[in-house]
């Protein structure tokens, strides 16, 4: 069955548990609420922020709503970051992609100034800091880090030119410690580092992700728990046991997903193929 035939089955405005969701479906994660809320006054003043934590705990849907909050603000200019793992030439043609400024790969100096240039004119005119945001920044060479931090300071480092929110897994912090990044590390002024989720703080997504796609009774109360508990603590494991479910659950045109069908999908006992017994006179013939 594919997307469309299992939204019309069960009422759905979405499929709740696939990657790419409309942002009134964005599950909030706990404890992330004064982080959006202080990045969005950070826009006036620059620097640089981090979002943290192992894989599957909700980062990248984070630094979306970020993402999505700093662009309701007018004027304000956001950047998104698509090859983080590139080198340093190709590092400054995105960067002068996302900012509008022609950058020639024979004269960085020139690409150098050209953006410091665009930044202060919009510092200027708007009050405001651009923004970069980078996804997967753990993947982020030294060398272009290092260059981010003199590119977007100014006057001895009394100014931000460019506020950055780095997202990354917990590779990031760790390479902060190392005395090339060091100088990096110590000007991150706000950071959030995701913590594995509770069983009840994973009930909640689950009704919430349920409701917001249109059938908060898709699911028995008995599957929620039972799902939240068997999840790993992980947002990502999680939405992928859930769609699993969904999908089976729409092949057998079931009106309900209940833990029977949990059961039947992921208990160790179902998966075991079962030995045929022999009669005790076969060991005779």
């Amino acid at each position: 069955m594919n997307s469309t035939d299992i939204q019309s089955l069960y009422g759905l405005k979405y499929n709740p548990f696939v990657p790419d969701l409309p942002f009134e479906a964005l599950y909030t994660i706990p404890g992330s609420e004064p982080f959006v809320l202080r990045v969005q006054s950070m826009a006036e003043h620059g620097g640089f922020a981090l979002i943290t934590g192992d894989p599957g705990l909700g980062k990248s849907k984070t630094l979306q709503q970020v993402a999505h909050r700093l662009e309701q603000i007018p004027d304000l200019t956001v950047g998104v970051m698509q090859r983080p793992q590139s080198k340093l030439g190709d590092f400054y043609r995105e960067l002068g992609e996302l900012f509008h400024v022609n950058m020639a790969p024979s004269n960085r100096y020139g690409g150098f100034k050209a953006l410091r240039n665009r930044w202060k004119s919009h510092c200027q005119s708007t009050l405001l800091k651009p923004v970069l945001l980078i996804d997967e920044a753990q993947q982020v060479s030294t060398e272009c880090l290092t260059e981010l931090r003199i590119l977007q300071s100014h006057k001895f480092d009394s100014q931000s030119l460019l506020f950055t929110v780095l997202c990354g897994d917990n590779r990031l912090p760790d390479r902060f410690r190392n005395e090339d990044l060091l100088p990096l590390g110590s000007r991150i002024g706000l950071r959030l580092a995701l913590e594995p989720l509770s069983p009840e703080h994973l009930q909640d997504y689950l009704y919430f992700a349920l409701e917001q796609a249109g059938n908060s009774q898709l699911m028995s109360d008995e599957l929620v728990r039972t799902l939240s508990g068997h999840a790993a603590n992980n947002l990502r494991v999680l939405n992928q046991m859930a769609a699993e479910l969904l999908a089976a659950a729409a092949q057998k045109k079931l009106p309900r997903i209940d833990e029977s069908l949990f059961f039947e999908l992921f208990s160790p006992q179902g998966n075991k193929p079962r030995r045929s017994r022999k009669k005790k006179n076969d060991r005779f013939a």
